[in-house]
């Protein structure tokens, strides 16, 4: 399987898990609290099976900044998280970060 599609699943599977560990409430939910377990043991699974193929230092730089950017657009679309110019500009340094490690060649 293509590393950077699996990179890309294990990204979504964990700002899935982020969702639900919000949903849970402080781990008051059970269901939730299970849907974050899950989705962060998957995302994590899939993390290490990349780490096999591209480099570790891109790995999770990509991982946690595409992560964070996604996550942070959850939180301003389902639950109304303010959006200030100083949260607009960080989110673009991190996509910007993301495509400079992507540029500077990623695989081993």
């Amino acid at each position: 399987m293509n590393p950077w599609l699996l990179l890309a699943g294990t990204i979504v599977t964990e700002v899935i898990g982020t969702l639900c560990l919000k949903l849970s409430d402080g781990f008051s939910k059970p269901l939730w609290i299970i849907g974050t377990a899950i989705c962060y043991g998957l995302a994590f699974w899939g993390l290490a099976i990349v780490m096999k193929r591209i480099d570790m230092s891109v790995t999770y730089a990509v991982w946690s900044g595409v992560g964070t950017v996604l996550t942070a657009v959850v939180g301003i679309l389902l639950f109304k998280e303010g959006v200030s110019m100083a949260k607009l500009s960080g989110i673009g340094m991190v996509v910007g970060g993301v495509v400079l490690l992507n540029v500077s060649g990623a695989s081993h």
